[in-house]
């Protein structure tokens, strides 16, 4: 009998000490960032909230924390508006339900200020809302950024294009020079080193598709040469990071650390680098390169241009974007990673273990 009134206290007292712990840490009620009974947040967005210089193509995108119901990811849980006018668009949500994207109908205006609202109509796959509605802003350029710069078939499918000779001196191996396209030369006839080096396109030794593509490479040589605007760039451009647009080094430019270039949000965002001279990117080694250029929001190598007065130099084990349309010559040292296209108008193009990884045509 005494065991029996023993029980029938220790349990209650039991359960009420375990709903007084709960009560005293909210983390035990909805446990914590991770629990399903947590909202969820935006963790970031393109273009960055305060971001100016924008392009008028760009794609506004935002980032939940955890996966969202896409029946309620709309237009009318996702706006964008110039005030008080709200832009036409459409809205997805990708396949892993966490990243919401509003494309805009038409180009954005220039020199205008646009307000992104994620309202609390948006539900995550618990049938959580946000908080509270979640709102950014960004203002477009004052000028229409500068559109890419177009090469053509077939000088776009080269990787690597020169006007003398081509030489890989790169051996058989793992880390011999891969170019995903052609290796061409006009009106050089020499290719030395393919093989061992390897491609995924054809050779072209002073044949008629590689002196299309020299007359292709002059025409956007001269193009790019052309682009008005050009904003002065310092002599070393590490450790910056870059919008789209028209950006001018008189005589030479190095890359020494790591250049970022920010699309901010515009998958078509162009840059396009008028250098009077010699660019050189800084030698590193395999576990520590010295230079990068890092592409983020949007950016894409085939928007990217080089337009060099006389030659191109890429450090040891360095990581570069873009086309390199160089008057003189192009050499990529060893283990340095091009994701692009080294095109030489008149000199040699040399590689040494690098991987040419060539983009689409713009």
């Amino acid at each position: 009998m005494r065991k029996l009134k023993v029980s029938r206290i220790w349990i209650p007292a039991y359960l009420l000490a375990v709903v007084m712990i709960g009560c005293g840490d909210p983390d035990k009620i909805t446990g914590g960032a991770t629990s399903p009974l947590t909202p969820p947040t935006v963790i970031s967005v393109t273009p960055a909230g305060a971001s100016t210089g924008v392009c008028q193509g760009v794609v506004v995108s935002a980032t939940f924390s955890k996966a969202m119901n896409p029946a309620t990811i709309n237009t009318g849980t996702f706006k964008l508006a110039a005030g008080t006018t709200a832009v036409s668009g459409t809205v997805a949500l990708n396949s892993a339900g966490l990243v919401a994207t509003f494309t805009p109908t038409s180009p954005l205006a220039l020199n205008t200020a646009y307000t992104a609202t994620i309202t609390t109509g948006v539900v995550n796959t618990f049938g959580n809302t946000l908080a509270a509605d979640f709102t950014w802003m960004f203002t477009t350029a004052a000028a229409a950024c500068p559109a890419p710069i177009a090469i053509g078939t077939p000088g776009c499918g080269f990787g690597i294009l020169a006007g003398s000779t081509v030489t890989n001196t790169s051996v058989a191996g793992p880390t011999n020079t891969n170019v995903t396209g052609d290796v061409g030369v006009w009106p050089g006839t020499a290719i030395v080193g393919f093989p061992p080096g390897t491609l995924t396109g054809s050779l072209h030794a002073g044949d008629a598709v590689a002196q299309t593509a020299q007359g292709q490479l002059t025409t956007a040589y001269n193009n790019a040469a052309g682009a008005p605007g050009g904003a002065a760039l310092t002599a070393d451009i590490g450790g910056q990071t870059l919008g789209p647009g028209v950006y001018k080094a008189t005589t030479t430019l190095g890359i020494t650390g790591n250049l970022t270039l920010d699309g901010k949000g515009d998958p078509n965002a162009a840059w396009i680098f008028q250098v009077g001279s010699a660019l050189t990117t800084a030698a590193g080694s395999a576990s520590a390169p010295a230079s990068q250029v890092l592409l983020i929001n949007s950016a894409q190598p085939h928007n990217v241009f080089w337009q060099l007065g006389s030659s191109g130099t890429l450090g040891t084990n360095s990581l570069f974007q873009g086309t390199i349309m160089a008057q003189a010559s192009i050499t990529l040292t060893t283990g340095a990673t091009l994701n692009g296209r080294a095109l030489a108008r008149t000199g040699a193009v040399t590689t040494d273990s690098n991987p040419v990884n060539v983009p689409p045509c713009p």
